[in-house]
């Protein structure tokens, strides 16, 4: 069984991009005609196959592989904590809260 904190972040990119590199195959197409398709240049796609690519460059090639579906098993939607909700009171957070020590003070921003 794979320990999946046993890998590291470039060990996971190495292997998405194998993942990518089948997909490709299986469909039977060359890194131009998924560049062309995607509109993106070859070497975009040979990168995303070793492992380096932007996030943007990544959905678009998934697009292309008709895989854009998965991302929901990949990183499904994350709901609102019942504790969160109470406390945003309906508002949408945007950001964490900041970590301060025992001897510091609260600095909101608000000036009060």
């Amino acid at each position: 069984m794979t320990h999946y904190n046993s890998k590291t972040a470039y060990a996971w990119a190495i292997e998405l991009g194998q993942r990518l590199q089948r997909a490709r195959l299986n469909l039977n197409l060359t890194q131009l005609e998924v560049a062309q398709r995607t509109g993106v240049s070859r070497k975009v796609v040979m990168n995303a196959e070793a492992g380096q690519v932007s996030l943007e460059n990544l959905i678009a090639i998934l697009m292309t592989l008709d895989l854009l579906d998965h991302l929901d098993s990949f990183l499904p939607e994350q709901p609102f904590s019942p504790i969160q909700l109470l406390k945003l009171r309906g508002k949408v957070r945007q950001r964490a809260s900041r970590k301060s020590d025992k001897n510091s003070q609260k600095d909101d921003g608000l000036g009060w």
